[in-house]
């Protein structure tokens, strides 16, 4: 039967993308940082063991966790191979870290992410200098050689990709001169506003209608206090149940809405989702506010491909809302799907349908027939691909649906959100 309706006040976990930085930066900086809020999943503890391993002390203090940093280009070589679990962004982002100090390293994750392609990480930083041996494909095992000193570069995304940029970005703070990265599209850029708070002169200017994101090194980073907001891929899942199980009234405290990562909640906007914004604030720099959402009639929409990179991980939940809505919702542009923990497209589309959606998969997207708020059947066994938004995402569809659904695993929840059900419960009861 589908669950009671959403009610109350909950808090979602730390931003997995700020979380990983924080610790990063941190390492980066001689002297002690203080991080509250720390995301203490899987994947960003997977970045707290492997910044340990090269020299970083990192321990948890009460509910906040305290880094004493090793200073830029002091970082010591890892004894042991460097375990991502299934963390793309610890991989990518250390990859960069490390290309610019010259030690050797290799990094291992779990079936999973050794799947995932690491060649547009390569090809920039071997530019740089840095030497990789991956594995046939490009992907994981991998081992490396960072160049001290590296060489700097200006280097224009192919891709929209903020994990490139970053680790490009990681890479100029140990690399004497301008290292410049071209962006034709906006991404997430809380690096650039998080290295500003660590002191580091970040230059953002439009080149012809790009984004050119430059830093000048090597670069000093001073310690700091973060404060990390609540995790918007987090939050957007009870935004969309909240918005689909009737008579639900939601806030979710401390919600990160940072414009290049808040393009869920435009397009569950633009669907007609009743989503308020309460007590906006600035924390850390970065853009927060409570969310307020009621259940309301959602309406399918053509999701323009612009606003990809602004929610490139809320598709599959968004694609959860579709099923809901009266109508047609068209999704395109969306190639990248196809190479994240599972691919994503295929993999929703055979969980949706197994719950009783309408869904035609594209190449590069899904067109969705909604149900017009009537619940799905459900009663279907969905293959999770070991992805934890695909998991999380059909826990929301059974909530909302006649027979619920059954998830062959909520097991890879941990990697992002290890309290998830038990919120979801609380919420729903």
């Amino acid at each position: 039967m589908p669950a009671g309706p959403l009610t109350g006040r909950i808090r979602v976990p730390g931003d997995k993308s700020i979380s990983h930085r924080a610790l990063m930066f941190g390492a980066l900086a001689v002297g002690r940082s203080r991080i509250s809020g720390l995301l203490e999943g899987e994947d960003v503890l997977a970045t707290a063991s492997a910044l340990r391993s090269m020299g970083a002390v990192i321990e948890k203090d009460g509910q906040d966790w305290i880094v004493d940093g090793v200073g830029v280009g002091t970082l010591l070589q890892p004894e042991q191979a460097l375990d991502m679990g299934n963390s793309g962004t610890s991989t990518r982002l250390l990859m960069g870290l490390l290309a610019s100090h010259g030690i050797p390293a290799t990094f291992i994750g779990d079936a999973s992410l050794s799947r995932r392609p690491m060649g547009r990480v390569i090809d920039p930083l071997s530019t740089m200098g840095a030497s990789f041996t991956p594995s046939p494909g490009g992907t994981l095992p991998l081992a490396m050689e960072g160049m001290q000193p590296a060489v700097p570069i200006t280097y224009r995304l192919p891709v929209a990709s903020a994990q490139v940029k970053s680790a490009v970005l990681l890479a100029a703070l140990n690399t004497p001169g301008i290292t410049t990265v071209i962006e034709p599209v906006p991404t997430r850029d809380h690096t650039e506003r998080m290295l500003r708070s660590f002191g580091v002169d970040v230059q953002v200017e439009d080149r012809d209608g790009e984004r050119a994101i430059s830093v000048h090194g090597p670069c000093d980073l001073r310690p700091n206090d973060i404060v990390v907001p609540g995790d918007p891929s987090s939050a957007a899942f009870f935004a969309v149940a909240a918005s689909i199980v009737p008579e639900s009234d939601l806030v979710i405290e401390n919600v990160g809405l940072n414009p290049t990562r808040n393009g869920i909640y435009r397009a569950l906007r633009e669907m007609g989702a009743n989503i308020e914004y309460l007590e906006q604030r600035e924390v850390g720099g970065e853009p927060v506010a409570d969310l307020h959402v009621r259940h309301a009639p959602l309406s399918g929409i053509e999701v323009d491909p612009a606003i990809a990179p602004s929610m490139i991980d809320e598709f599959p939940v968004l694609f959860v809302a579709a099923a809901f809505a009266e109508g047609t919702t068209v999704t395109s542009g969306l190639e990248e799907l196809r190479v994240k923990e599972s691919d994503r497209l295929s993999a929703m589309a055979i969980a949706l349908k197994s719950a009783g959606a309408q869904v035609e998969e594209k190449g590069d997207g899904l067109v969705i027939e909604g149900s017009g708020g009537r619940p799905l059947s459900g009663g279907g066994t969905i293959v999770t691909h070991l992805d934890h938004r695909i998991a999380m995402s059909m826990a929301v569809a059974g909530l909302a649906s006649e027979n619920g659904v059954e998830i062959d695993s909520t097991e890879p929840i941990g990697t992002s959100f290890p309290n998830f059900m038990n919120l979801l419960t609380e919420a729903a009861s």
